[in-house]
């Protein structure tokens, strides 16, 4: 039995990225490539004499593979992968950092997310405050990250999305340069464990 399992592994086809990661690949196969994101991504990457303009095609159909082939392919058209790595807030972000000549405002535009608002601001050179913020203070917890990392935020703005939740007016008040201790109060009472901690910490040490 083990006899046949073993030529039958011998014998039976093997899968692009088996042939890829073992070197039997060639330029015959690009067809075959372009079948899947990142298999187009990667015969443009490894296989000398891939036809860069066709795989790239085939490579941008996911955000991911569209920022990869951006960041490691010699001669991809960078306007293009972006358009297409924008539809996803992490590859807009990825992009805007990690690609030479990305388009920081078309990639900003782009992030809706307010993790990844946040985190552009913060890691971006060139971001726009003020857009990144309208983004981020949709959830509390971005919008405290936001007042208390981003130079340059709108503390009161910030202010008003954080209260929301108990927690994040507790945090808002204790570790917020220029928050309204009494505004904070009101939005952390609302739950028993943060109105005890905001008295014993952010009172008390007023």
């Amino acid at each position: 039995m083990l006899e046949f399992l073993i030529r039958d592994a011998k014998t039976a086809p093997k899968s692009f990225g088996y042939r890829l990661n073992n070197g039997l690949v060639t330029l015959e196969d690009q067809e075959e490539a372009l079948t899947d994101p990142k298999w187009a991504y990667e015969f443009a990457r490894y296989i000398l004499g891939a036809d860069i303009e066709v795989c790239q095609e085939g490579a941008i159909k996911e955000p991911e593979w569209a920022y990869q082939f951006a960041k490691d392919i010699p001669g991809a058209d960078i306007e293009v992968c972006q358009e297409q790595a924008v539809k996803d807030p992490y590859w807009a972000y990825r992009f805007a950092r990690y690609v030479k000549g990305a388009n920081i405002k078309v990639c900003q535009e782009a992030i809706k997310d307010p993790e990844w608002a946040y985190k552009f601001a913060r890691d971006i050179k060139g971001a726009s405050i003020e857009i990144c913020q309208e983004a981020a203070v949709k959830e509390p917890v971005w919008a405290y990250e936001f007042a208390n990392y981003i130079s340059g935020a709108d503390i009161e703005v910030c202010q008003k999305v954080a209260i929301k939740d108990p927690k994040w007016a507790y945090y808002f008040a204790r570790y917020v340069t220029g928050a309204d201790i009494e505004i904070c109060q009101g939005g952390a009472v609302k739950d028993p464990k943060w109105a005890h901690e905001f008295a014993r910490d952010v009172i008390h040490n007023t």
